[in-house]
């Protein structure tokens, strides 16, 4: 079994399917075969007991009239008969008649173990006894169909009638033919196979490997593209066309696999370069102002202070950089939330109230929903702060900022909206990628590092929910997310 494995791993697709293909065209033209082969054997069969069956009653009808009641005119009645025919052969039927209370007579009494025939002497003992088994069993075969291995002509197929006449039994007779004609017809049949099923073999195995040709061309191409992209190329696509439907389909799933790896590897490249930049610029900040404060043999004490703030806003900016990174690293890695259950409506209210100094904005909160649901508070209460901020960010003094909940379907929405320029439709998905400001024009000293949405998108699914960028009543961006389990009081 090993061997055969190893032998079908050495195969290439090609000759496998061409393999296959052919053992399932051979196992069809053997299985085909023992049917044709046994229903010829069948239907010859049949043929000769319809025939032994007429025979059988023109023996009994012409050999045995009405009138021959005794033993003596029974006998004599079938020796005329019997003299009439021709002796067994291939072309001629075997006689055979038992009378009741007389001699058993046949047209072939040498067959039989009848007459003393001198050439018999000559023969083996083993070939006599094998001879007198056979020639009992026909002479004292019982009323109907037998097939006898007769040594000298082979299987003969016999039917034996009882006869009646005067209303007691005469004789039994008997009618045999030889099954040489069975034979022949299961040896031509055999011919017959054995030379169209090797054209139709090897035409299968032709045919197979054009086929399988056809099928293994456009994977070999596929597996070649494979290993150009194993080896880090990603601009190579498929492009399989005329190919079958099921091939077309993988490629297209391939290719589609390649573009959402290119377009993954290029925002990989995109995260990377951008986590470097936004960590660079603060180190170059430090740096810069260390070196101008260096270069001062008796820095005043004023200089080393507005240094000393410098250096500690730039390094609280780099440790929320890397506290934010870490922690879209964990949601990479499925290990994030902690749920519990929160009690909507005290939790919502307590959020809101520490948000409003936070900005000179005027601050609006919904109708709360009165009910429970299952949720990390932390996080759930820095998604909300990280949409908060986003919106107070791109609002002016005493711009709107308002939290709206609502319950729909057994989860909780919450949205935060506002009433500043909005974000354009064409970037509602963009904006949740990592690094993507929608304001371009917004400098990164004064915005953040575009890790807002990108995290509250991350806590969000990671609580089994959904977030959405939309388009605000007041003009400006609404961002709403659900989360699933809401149970109202009863």
């Amino acid at each position: 079994m090993s061997s055969l494995r190893t032998l079908s791993e050495r195969l290439g697709l090609r000759a496998r399917l061409t393999i296959a293909l052919g053992a399932i065209v051979a196992a069809a033209l053997a299985a085909t075969f023992v049917v044709t082969y046994r229903g010829t054997g069948t239907e010859v069969r049949g043929e000769i007991d319809q025939d032994l069956r007429q025979d059988t009653a023109a023996f009994i009808r012409d050999g045995i009239p009405a009138s021959a009641t005794t033993p003596a005119a029974v006998e004599a009645s079938i020796r005329a008969y019997l003299a009439r025919q021709p002796s067994f052969g291939a072309s001629a039927r075997l006689y055979l008649a038992r009378v009741v209370g007389g001699a058993t007579i046949t047209n072939e009494p040498e067959l039989l173990g009848i007459s003393n025939d001198p050439l018999t002497e000559l023969e083996t003992s083993a070939t006599k006894a094998s001879e007198r088994d056979a020639a009992a069993r026909v002479r004292t075969a019982l009323p109907g169909y037998h097939t006898v291995d007769l040594v000298d002509a082979g299987d003969v197929r016999l039917l034996v009638s009882p006869v009646r006449r005067g209303g007691k039994l005469v004789a039994d007779v008997g009618v045999g033919e030889s099954l040489d004609a069975v034979r022949r017809a299961q040896h031509g049949v055999s011919r017959t196979f054995f030379l169209a099923g090797l054209l139709a073999l090897l035409a299968s195995v032709v045919a197979g490997y054009v086929l399988a040709s056809g099928i293994s061309r456009p994977l070999r191409r596929m597996a070649r593209t494979a290993a150009d992209v194993d080896a880090g190329d990603l601009s190579h696509r498929m492009s399989i066309n005329g190919s079958p439907r099921e091939v077309r389909v993988l490629a297209e799933s391939f290719d589609h696999m390649l573009d959402r790896l290119e377009d993954a590897f290029a925002r990989q490249r995109g995260f990377v370069a951008d986590a470097s930049h936004e960590l660079r610029t603060p180190l170059t900040a430090i740096r810069g102002q260390l070196e101008v404060l260096g270069r001062q043999q008796h820095p005043s004490s004023q200089d080393v202070e507005r240094v000393s703030r410098l250096v500690q806003t730039e390094t609280e900016r780099m440790g929320r950089l890397v506290e934010d990174l870490l922690l879209l690293a964990r949601a990479d890695e499925g290990h994030l939330v902690r749920p519990e259950e929160i009690d909507v409506e005290p939790f919502l209210l307590e959020l809101f109230h520490a948000l409003v100094p936070t900005a000179d904005r005027h601050f609006e909160l919904s109708q709360l929903p009165h009910g429970t649901i299952m949720a990390d508070p932390d996080r759930t209460a820095q998604v909300i702060r990280n949409l908060a901020r986003n919106a107070i960010a791109h609002t002016r003094p005493g711009g709107l900022v308002r939290i709206v909940a609502t319950v729909r379907n057994g989860r909780l929405q919450i949205a935060v909206e506002d009433d500043g320029p909005g974000i354009p439709e064409a970037e509602w998905e963009l904006v949740f990628d990592r690094f993507h400001r929608a304001d371009r024009a917004r400098a990164r000293s004064g915005g953040g590092a575009g890790l807002g949405l990108a995290i509250a998108k991350a806590l969000v699914e990671a609580h089994g929910g959904t977030i959405r960028v939309g388009r605000a009543r007041a003009g400006g961006a609404r961002v709403v997310f659900e989360l699933p389990g809401f149970v109202a009081y009863a």
